[in-house]
């Protein structure tokens, strides 16, 4: 596939912008108009914030890529991984003429990205157990369709996605095809993420969000073709990954170790909380779950809601997405929360 033909002629003509600690890191360093004397800031492990961050994201590349199996040059992070999703509607999607094609009920971010970019958005829904409809997504491409949004396993649904029929699309389809993978680690299958390596319109997006820990920190990245990455680096905030952001994932992933202890306990945690619900009489479905999440159909999920929020207890009520009615999202919390949020939900039941 020629990934040039679905580029915008802007981008591909675009001189990027030349930041300078592209060219240099070390020495006397008078060519950034940074300050000189220091900071105000008190320093952590000697990082200098009064110099500017690495453009090229190397520590962190090159950290993934080792504990990923994957090469460095196929990976590129962004302030989460929202702005990796951005920057791909940015990069192959003219504004007020091409669309995208996303599956609902599905993140809705991939919308509202779209939307600040005027970019259309086409619905071709999930089935009725939630997974990919292969038909409604190819009738749904047209001559302007760039890029198709999946996310797996699927935020709110909380499903893996058919693997077999996502590489028929991405054979099959001449566009981009992204794969949101932030809840990968909680499903015990490995992803996409190798697959992107060799394949000329597919990228994978994960976060450090949601297994790691560290939503507060704002850090996503991609694997792609390296065609895409350089597109990306093309087109990013000169110096989009900060210091301290970068030290936290790298020091994050040599304690990859505990990553794993977490993951192991949400899942024993999400299969007492399943099963709880589904004991449940008064919950009209219960979805099983490849992710960190579960969702539930009530009768009344407005009133659930408002309940347990009166009690301190914050769930999410995803009643009005597309074909989703009724249903609420709760995260797996930690044994006590996990008691509370049963017992007050058993009280408004």
């Amino acid at each position: 596939m020629n990934i040039e033909k679905l580029v915008r002629k802007n981008i591909l003509e675009l001189k990027p912008y030349t930041s300078a600690r592209q060219s240099h890191t070390d020495g006397i360093l008078l060519d950034a108009n940074e300050n000189s004397l220091g900071s105000v800031a008190e320093d952590v492990n000697n990082l200098e914030f009064n110099r500017y961050p690495d453009p090229y994201q190397k520590l962190l590349r090159k950290k993934t890529g080792d504990y990923l199996g994957v090469p460095e040059n196929n990976l590129f992070f962004g302030v989460g991984s929202d702005e990796v999703i951005d920057l791909l509607i940015r990069i192959f999607c003219e504004p007020g003429k091409d669309n995208v094609i996303v599956c609902e009920p599905t993140y809705g971010m991939y919308k509202v990205a779209c939307d600040i970019n005027n970019v259309k958005v086409i619905n071709a829904p999930l089935n009725d157990g939630y997974d990919i409809d292969y038909n409604a997504i190819v009738s749904s491409v047209n001559e302007n369709t760039k890029i198709l949004f999946l996310c797996s396993p699927n935020n709110p649904t909380s499903n893996l996605l058919d693997k077999n029929i996502i590489r028929k699309l991405i054979t099959d389809l001449n566009l981009i095809v992204v794969i949101d993978e932030a809840y990968i680690d909680f499903s015990g299958d490995e992803g996409f993420a190798k697959e992107a390596l060799h394949t000329d319109n597919l990228v994978v997006t994960r976060t450090f969000s949601k297994a790691w820990g560290m939503a507060g920190l704002r850090c996503g990245f991609c694997v792609a073709p390296e065609k895409i990455i350089s597109l990306l680096f093309k087109v990013k905030m000169p110096y989009n990954i900060n210091k301290l952001t970068a030290m936290a994932v790298a020091k994050a992933i040599d304690n990859s170790v505990t990553k794993d202890e977490y993951v192991k306990e949400i899942i024993e945690q999400r299969e007492l909380l399943y099963n709880e619900l589904k004991r449940n009489k008064k919950i009209i479905n219960v979805l099983p779950s490849d992710a960190n999440f579960i969702s539930f159909k009530v009768e009344n999920p407005r009133e659930v809601y408002n309940y347990l929020e009166e009690n301190g207890i914050i769930i999410r009520d995803r009643s009005n997405q597309y074909n989703f009615q009724g249903y609420l999202r709760v995260t797996v919390g930690a044994p006590e929360e996990n008691r509370l949020f049963l017992q007050k939900l058993n009280e408004i039941l």
